[in-house]
């Protein structure tokens, strides 16, 4: 067993949400197509990061006591998002990995908070590629990908807490046009919370738990 986990406490968009991703999605694939690029299914799940950390593999049960707790503590009906825009994190040379970016209310901010709180007595440092799921389309972990989740906190926390929902990979050319050309803002919900095992470029890429409205 692996020391440490690369997991994503996430929020699981709305329908209306999924059918905006899946759309941005297919743009991207005419971009970068597989196996390079990579469809929004089973190991790619449309999904708004909370929280992203290294976790003790053998306190997962004590992880996932610890968010039954705060997703108990409050009213996940109360957890609403905007769309803002599409933007992008290069990943490798004129490849960026793009992303709906979205605009949290407060409640999403305090829960972020609260995670961070109730896993800091499980989280670790120092991660490698066998805390990820690697697939045979995907057997590498990028070395942005294992900074990225080092770092989330405080790199993508609290003031600087940017959530979006990632839709893919494509050209930095066709990423400068997409960008010019934001899909209207969209208020939506959260259908849930869960936790996955992260694979490469932060996606959510296996379902370790989950908690329904």
């Amino acid at each position: 067993m692996n020391d440490l986990m690369a997991v994503d406490v996430l929020l699981n968009p709305d329908e209306s949400m999924i059918a905006l991703a899946k759309q941005v999605n297919a743009r991207m694939l005419t971009s970068v197509p597989a196996p390079t690029g990579f469809a929004l299914d089973e190991h790619h799940q449309p999904h708004i990061t909370a929280l992203q950390r290294y976790v003790r593999t053998a306190a997962l049960d004590q992880v996932y006591a610890a968010i039954d707790d705060v997703v108990a503590s409050l009213d996940l009906s109360t957890l609403k998002l905007t769309t803002h825009r599409i933007a992008h994190m290069e990943v490798q040379p004129s490849i960026g990995l793009a992303a709906i970016v979205v605009t949290p209310g407060p409640e999403v901010i305090d829960f972020q908070a609260r995670l961070i709180d109730a896993l800091r007595p499980y989280t670790g440092s120092g991660g490698t590629a066998d805390a990820y799921v690697r697939t045979d389309a995907e057997p590498d972990i990028n070395a942005a990908t294992l900074t990225y989740i080092e770092n989330y906190v405080p790199d993508h926390s609290g003031e600087n807490y940017l959530p979006h929902v990632t839709v893919g990979l494509a050209t930095l050319s066709d990423l400068k046009t997409v960008e010019a050309e934001p899909p209207a803002p969209q208020a939506f919900s959260v259908s849930g919370v869960s936790i996955y095992q992260l694979g490469n470029n932060g996606t959510a890429a296996k379902p370790l738990r989950s908690w329904g409205m």
